[in-house]
């Protein structure tokens, strides 16, 4: 019974997940009530608040696999890898799978919800939350091999650094570009950035 209603709990959650999704991306964020989700996904607005706590959780769920993920490839770094070069490795391995968090996927709806979310006052509001949430993680993280201070503006440093290229990467996908094209710019683009986390600016330039 338990396995069952697991099952009957996802398939609500991802009903409502597509039905709120498909209606944002046709006219807006702000333009969509949450009476009128429910009504799409065929379930009451006290059931859709069981799953979904706030309108905003209605886009950024999907961002939740990827809560907390930077710390996690920290502490799961093989033996010997620095920090950074594991969060730079995981990157690159990120664009190179066209993952929808780096910005390089230039699926139609992948675009669209990101010009959501970034365009949205609201939406952008409650990601920034999601960040520093995930800054806090990596900086316990990081904090298992060097001091508190230098833990914590690393974590600020790298999660920065992952926004202004998931940013720009969508930014050439949403003027026409294909993330094919793009790609190679974007690794240079995420290369440049971890030197300049690694050496800082004068070395960066230097490179650049």
């Amino acid at each position: 019974m338990t396995g069952l209603r697991g099952l009957k709990r996802q398939r609500i959650h991802e009903a409502i997940s597509a039905a709120a999704i498909s209606l944002f991306l046709e006219r807006g964020f702000d333009e969509v009530s949450v009476a009128e989700i429910a009504a799409a996904a065929e379930v009451s607005k006290p059931t859709l608040f069981k799953y979904f706590a706030t309108k905003e959780d209605l886009v950024l769920h999907r961002i939740a696999d990827h809560q907390g993920e930077a710390a996690r490839v920290v502490r799961r770094r093989t033996p010997g890898e620095e920090p950074l070069a594991a969060l730079h490795r995981h990157f690159l391995d990120g664009l190179a799978r066209r993952d929808p968090v780096t910005g390089l996927n230039d699926d139609a709806e992948v675009i669209g919800y990101h010009r959501m979310v970034f365009s949205t006052p609201g939406l952008a509001a409650r990601l920034l939350h999601h960040m520093a949430t995930d800054e806090e993680a990596l900086a316990e993280a990081l904090g298992e091999s060097m001091d508190d201070l230098t833990a914590r503006l690393l974590a600020g440093q790298v999660l920065a650094v992952q926004r202004v290229l998931a940013r720009r990467n969508w930014l050439a996908l949403a003027e026409g570009t294909s993330a094919e094209d793009a790609y190679p710019s974007a690794v240079g683009a995420a290369d440049r950035a971890f030197t300049l986390l690694r050496h800082g600016l004068t070395a960066a330039d230097r490179s650049g």
